[in-house]
């Protein structure tokens, strides 16, 4: 007499699953994670212990030859003002990022920072975080 049930059931454990779910929430991070923008133009940033991601709308690059650059492209200082205007026009909360060289004196600087808090955009200093 076979009292034996035929209906046994199986103790092993498949990883494929596990892998498959591992890759999607890979994927998920991966896509929902904050991109940065790093400035094309070769400037050193000086360092700070805090940094910040700020999402980048305009940015203003000084590079250590005094040159400056509006969205990667070159500018003259006296076309800051207007440019910026132009692009912060239409956004409640308008964003400029500075890319300064660190070799540039402060004044530079400050003549930007001045020109885009006249608009009532906030100014953000880009920096290297250090370890």
């Amino acid at each position: 007499m076979n009292i034996r049930s035929k209906n046994r059931i199986n103790a092993d454990f498949s990883m494929s699953s596990m892998t498959d779910i591992i890759f999607l929430l890979l994927i998920f991070f991966m896509l929902t994670s904050n991109f940065v923008t790093p400035s094309g133009l070769p400037v050193s940033l000086p360092s700070s212990k805090t940094s910040d991601i700020v999402m980048q709308k305009v940015s203003v690059t000084i590079t250590k030859d005094i040159k400056y650059y509006l969205n990667e492209k070159p500018i003259a200082l006296e076309e800051i003002e207007p440019q910026l205007t132009a692009l912060l026009q239409g956004t409640e909360e308008g964003a400029v990022v500075l890319h300064v060289d660190k070799s540039v004196p402060v004044e530079h600087l400050v003549k930007v920072a001045g020109i885009a808090k006249n608009l009532n955009a906030s100014v953000t200093l880009a920096t290297v975080p250090t370890e």
